[in-house]
């Protein structure tokens, strides 16, 4: 999970109207609850084991345990390699008795390193686990193996197709996997995924929109020369490098969500050298997927005006994660987790975030209607990426509710 700003969170939940409240349906409740403690020993079980992107071992371990309980939970079970760090993506499916296509995903990579886990094992205090991505999205990973769980209790088989997708290497964005997220999640009717939610926010939340990340490079090439002796002969690539970061420093647009900040700059060899060669990198976070054109268009037009004559510029938008844009389809499916979440008393709050998710890659730009895609159904947490990553277990059992209810909602639906 790529670091999350939220959004204008608290006016989403403020403004949002409060959908008509009825009583939780008790019997998923029952086996939602059931759930909590399974749910804590599987987490652990998970957490306990190293595996960050590219910890081969310690990913092909926890992907033995998941190939296994996706199994004996009735799931006919593959494994498609993502090269690109090592490991595998999983994919399990199961045909149900009726026609809506749903999809469950997350990751089982952390930012972690080996030997984490040994040093801070999954704890439990004053109402928290710890431990390396308990929340980020070792906690996703049990919710979905409970919902199943869940679901299996209740003997619901409403759905027409259930894909479980775990994958490894969202971390590092999902370069091996996100070519086959993209071909399931076309199939879909509804795509649940199960990155965390924010403590920190206040109120609870779902996430409806998240921007795409895109990489800028800008490089610049001038002339060395002595900085004391002739420096009239050279072309000083840091200078006109200052120039075009100002002159780039308005790409963004605010109303629109779209950001582009410049955050490393190299250049230079020695004091004494006029610098011959200048880069600049920066961070482009956008909601509308027409915004990579627009910035690279506008870009490349605005450094062709020069302030060291004889030097050559270049921009570059290297594409990341594409955005969840606002659309109808995942605003529907929000609402109604607002309303199932409201069964029990809670407030949820559907929010527009600024990191980027394997949603993204789930959202079909060529039909907006189809999947309906709900992001951020995993475990309440906070800190993610950080030594003292948590997870608030008193989100448990609302979660696995919300999340099983959606599963058995959605299936009734008829199919579009």
């Amino acid at each position: 999970m790529r670091t999350h700003a939220l959004l204008a969170l608290a006016l989403l939940a403020a403004l949002a109207p409060h959908p008509a409240v009825s009583a939780p349906d008790a019997t998923v409740l029952a086996a939602a609850k059931a759930q909590d403690g399974p749910y804590r020993e599987t987490l652990k079980g998970l957490v306990d084991i190293d595996t960050g992107t590219g910890d081969v071992p310690g990913l092909t371990r926890v992907e033995a345990i998941l190939k296994g309980r996706l199994a004996a939970a009735g799931l006919t079970v593959e494994s498609r390699a993502a090269p690109a760090f090592g490991g595998n993506t999983l994919v399990g499916t199961r045909t149900g008795t009726g026609t809506r296509r749903i999809m469950m995903l997350v990751h089982y990579d952390t930012v972690f390193g080996t030997g984490d886990a040994a040093k801070r094992p999954y704890t439990e205090r004053d109402g928290r686990a710890y431990g390396p991505g308990v929340a980020d999205a070792k906690g996703g990973v049990a919710m979905i193996l409970h919902v199943l769980a869940a679901l299996e209790a209740l003997r619901f088989e409403g759905y027409g197709t259930l894909t479980v997708v775990l994958n490894p290497d969202e971390e590092r964005g999902s370069r091996g996997s996100r070519e086959e997220i993209a071909r399931l999640a076309r199939d879909q009717d509804v795509v649940l995924s199960f990155e965390p939610s924010f403590a920190e926010a206040g109120v609870d939340a779902v996430t409806v929109a998240t921007k795409g990340i895109n990489y800028a490079s800008l490089t610049v090439k001038g002339r060395a020369a002595h900085a004391g002796g002739a420096p009239e002969a050279g072309r000083n690539a840091v200078v006109e490098l200052a120039h075009q970061i100002l002159q780039l420093q308005d790409l963004g647009d605010a109303d629109k969500g779209t950001s582009l900040h410049w955050t490393v700059i190299q250049g230079g060899t020695k004091p004494n050298i006029i610098p011959e060669a200048a880069r600049a990198e920066g961070d482009m976070r956008y909601f509308l997927p027409a915004e990579y054109d627009r910035v690279l268009a506008q870009a490349r037009r605005i450094i062709g005006t020069h302030r060291v004559p004889d030097t050559q510029v270049s921009f570059d938008l290297a594409k990341g994660r594409p955005p969840l844009p606002r659309n109808p389809a995942t605003q529907a499916l929000g609402e109604r987790a607002r309303a199932i979440y409201g069964e029990m008393g809670a407030e949820l709050a559907l929010a527009e975030i600024g990191g980027g998710t394997d949603a993204g890659y789930a959202f079909q730009p060529d039909s907006p209607g189809k999947p309906a895609i709900l992001e951020s159904l995993g475990v309440v947490g906070g800190h993610y990426h950080s030594a003292d990553e948590f997870a608030v277990l008193a989100s448990i059992t609302p979660r696995l509710y919300l999340a099983t209810r959606l599963v058995m909602e959605a299936s009734r639906e008829p199919a579009r």
